[in-house]
């Protein structure tokens, strides 16, 4: 019997990954973003490369009013829901420009927090499902450089541990995934240190795994565990200094 995935910010390279490596396990696909143009073209890509079952659905992170009607009209309830979409934005312009700042919490915290309490309900009720939520380990200490969109992912990252908690019981699986630098759109006109940078398809694996074996937690690559203990141990008083 096929799985049914839904994934939310669905026309991401890193999203895409996720459709590509799970259409080939057999799930039938439910892709899901702003673009439904977009959203056309890579479905029938999908369709052909991977010969998966795909459709197509309207959704915004920042319509909070709307998504609890966008769950409500899905034909088929998702047996893994993953929340990819997010939004970096720009650091020095979001510390003067509400606008800006609001697009970078909403989009990263705000919506995200909106759409999964709608999800996390129902599939509390089912008492199945599995919940993927795209974090950051730029959510693990604020830095000068995007403390803003770190304090979303912190927000983010702290919201998908309650859940776990509060899912475990009903047998409801959480993973939590934190990325470094991922060579993405996102990261356009970076320059980041090879070692550091994953590609999307290599997050899509490590996702894929996890999954499968009930974790948590990962960080993708895995030695961004190790950089973030680093980063965390240093004192503050001499972390405040510091440009990063």
């Amino acid at each position: 019997m096929s799985k049914n995935a839904l994934i939310l910010g669905a026309t991401s390279d890193m999203a895409l990954a996720i459709a590509r490596k799970f259409g080939t396990q057999g799930y039938t696909l439910t892709l899901a973003a702003r673009n439904l143009e977009k959203l056309q073209v890579i479905k029938a890509d999908i369709e052909i490369r991977q010969r998966a079952k795909v459709e197509i659905a309207r959704f915004d992170a920042m319509e909070i009013a709307n998504h609890q009607e966008f769950y409500n009209q899905l034909p088929v309830k998702p047996d893994i829901v993953f929340c990819v979409f997010g939004f970096l934005g720009d650091q020095t312009k979001a510390q003067y420009d509400w606008k800006m700042c609001e697009e970078i919490l909403v989009s990263n915290y705000v919506g995200a927090v909106s759409i999964l309490n709608i999800i996390a309900n129902d599939m509390e009720a089912r008492k199945q499902g599995t919940i993927v939520g795209i974090s950051s380990v730029a959510g693990e200490r604020g830095r000068q450089s995007n403390y803003i969109y770190g304090s979303a992912k912190a927000g983010f990252t702290a919201y998908l541990s309650g859940l776990r908690n509060r899912l475990c019981k009903s047998g409801v699986h959480v993973l939590t995934v934190k990325p470094g630098f991922v060579k993405t759109r996102m990261l356009d006109g970076m320059k980041t240190p090879g070692p550091l940078t994953a590609q999307p398809q290599e997050v899509a694996e490590d996702i894929y795994n996890a999954v499968a074996n009930k974790k948590n937690t990962i960080y993708t690559r895995g030695v961004w565990r190790l950089v973030m203990y680093t980063i965390k141990s240093i004192p503050e008083p001499i972390f405040k200094k510091m440009k990063l």
